[in-house]
């Protein structure tokens, strides 16, 4: 048997792992271009993901999204053009900066933060509400037992 025809009839975990990403991200990025959001792409979700709405420092937003802060710099600079975020000083170090959502970037966090719950209630639906929160559970635990290797998910 083929190795493509093997993976594709019984897919590994690097598979089924990049399977459920792709196909959360083109849910959510096209029911968002339907409502108005089309300049939205899935790797500004490194910002949009974890930005708090009083605004988040660039350093802790690599962090959280597993990028390098030139990544994160460049995904900034794209939302910050699109009209999502804007760079403001640090009120508590006037040094730093916080990247702060505009009203456009809030109205899509709180878009996709409905959409994920409506991905997450569609699978609770399908697998049952115990499976879901025992998956749910699983993928968390197993996320947490692999090393942190500090490089970009991107390459």
């Amino acid at each position: 048997m083929k190795r493509s025809t093997r993976k594709e009839q019984e897919p590994d975990l690097g598979i089924l792992a990049v399977q459920l990403s792709a196909g959360v991200q083109r849910e959510i990025f096209t029911r968002a271009a339907q409502q108005g959001f089309a300049d939205v792409r899935p790797r500004h979700g490194a910002v949009l993901a974890y930005l708090d709405p009083e605004g988040t420092r660039p350093g802790e937003l690599a962090r959280l999204a597993g990028r390098n802060k030139q990544t994160m710099g460049a995904i900034l600079d794209e939302l910050e053009r699109l009209g999502y975020v804007r760079r403001v000083p640090d009120p508590a170090d006037r040094r730093a900066k916080l990247v702060v959502p505009t009203d456009r970037g809030r109205t899509f966090m709180e878009v996709s933060d409905r959409l994920v719950g409506l991905i997450e209630q569609n699978l609770a639906s399908t697998l049952g509400p115990d499976l879901y929160r025992d998956f749910r559970e699983a993928l968390r635990r197993g996320v947490a037992s692999l090393p942190a290797t500090g490089h970009d998910a991107e390459g």
